[in-house]
């Protein structure tokens, strides 16, 4: 954009070359978002999911302002944590301490504990089967592979020592009875839904965060058209290449590059900077920044005493300036 001499103001333009999660809006339908993994940014999938690689549910790409509840997966993990916690506790005393109680046969405390950890087997520990089954069929081994193989085979061997002692040898006898692992796959079972509720959660506040930082972005921008005009458009509708015209005082509404000029951003939001950073062509800006009202570093850098009117810049999603600049 050209610098204007005469004008008592300056602004930036930028241009947006790929929507930063600065420049991201809500989106109407977020099942149709594209989702991915954060742990292998190449799986990639239209609406919620989990990746084939890892098992970890699928994240948006974009970034939105919204103030989302609890994932669904969290609010289903915590459900069948504490619905089978108390079953798995009392499964883990009887295998440990059942002996002692009196009146107890071996055979009724094996029934017992097969009672007692089939549901937290078969329902809490669903969605790990769920998983590993996906790791053997994709052929990518992971966590869930180890944890379905280890729990599915301590569980299946102890009901057939339940069903079927008399086919294991007397050597497998132990307190009148073949040992049996129903604890240690119950355990095994709660211990990992506590994992991936403490995941989840750790993830929810980060997600949290993030949704507050992308708060303080405008939701407009100034963007300019073909003919050099000015037009107000939200955040969500900028596309690559897109000029954006940033007025003093203004924050700036996406990531981008100075195209032109020279001008100081106050970058506190993010740094914790508290001093205004000097910004010129050719250098990134972030959106959320604030492009500062004072022209004096450009005036530090003219040979003539005058306003500044346009502070051009570019960037991966527009051009910013000082005076009359801009964002791509």
């Amino acid at each position: 954009m050209a610098h204007d001499p005469h004008a008592h103001h300056r602004h930036a333009e930028a241009a947006n070359p790929t929507p930063s999660p600065s420049a991201t809006g809500g989106s109407d339908d977020v099942d149709a978002a594209w989702y991915t993994c954060p742990m292998h940014p190449e799986v990639r999938q239209r609406g919620p999911g989990h990746c084939p690689k890892c098992g970890m549910a699928l994240e948006p790409e974009l970034a939105t302002t919204e103030d989302d509840a609890v994932s669904p997966e969290l609010r289903d993990f915590t459900r069948r944590f504490w619905w089978t916690l108390p079953l798995t506790v009392v499964v883990l005393v009887i295998a440990m301490a059942g002996h002692r109680l009196p009146g107890w046969s071996p055979e009724a405390r094996t029934w017992m504990e097969l009672v007692l950890a089939t549901p937290v087997v078969a329902w809490a520990g669903w969605p790990f089967f769920a998983r590993g089954w996906v790791s053997f069929r994709t052929r990518q081994l992971n966590m869930w592979s180890l944890i379905s193989v280890g729990v599915a085979a301590a569980f299946l061997y102890s009901v057939a020592a339940t069903l079927v002692p008399w086919v294991f040898p007397s050597t497998f006898v132990e307190h009148g009875r073949v040992g049996v692992y129903y604890e240690a796959a119950a355990v095994i079972v709660s211990l990992t839904l506590l994992g991936q509720m403490l995941e989840l959660q750790a993830r929810s506040k980060t997600s949290a965060a993030i949704r507050a930082l992308l708060g303080l972005a405008p939701k407009t921008a100034r963007r300019v058209t073909a003919d050099g005009k000015d037009e107000d458009v939200p955040i969500s509708v900028l596309h690559v290449g897109d000029r954006v015209r940033v007025r003093p005082g203004e924050k700036v509404p996406t990531d981008g590059k100075v195209l032109d000029g020279r001008s100081h951003v106050d970058e506190s939001m993010l740094t914790g900077e508290p001093v205004p950073v000097e910004k010129s062509a050719g250098d990134a800006v972030i959106g959320a920044t604030q492009n500062a009202r004072s022209c004096s570093s450009w005036l530090r850098h003219s040979a003539r005493r005058r306003r500044c009117s346009a502070w051009p810049m570019s960037s991966p999603t527009g051009s910013f300036s000082p005076c009359s600049r801009s964002l791509c």
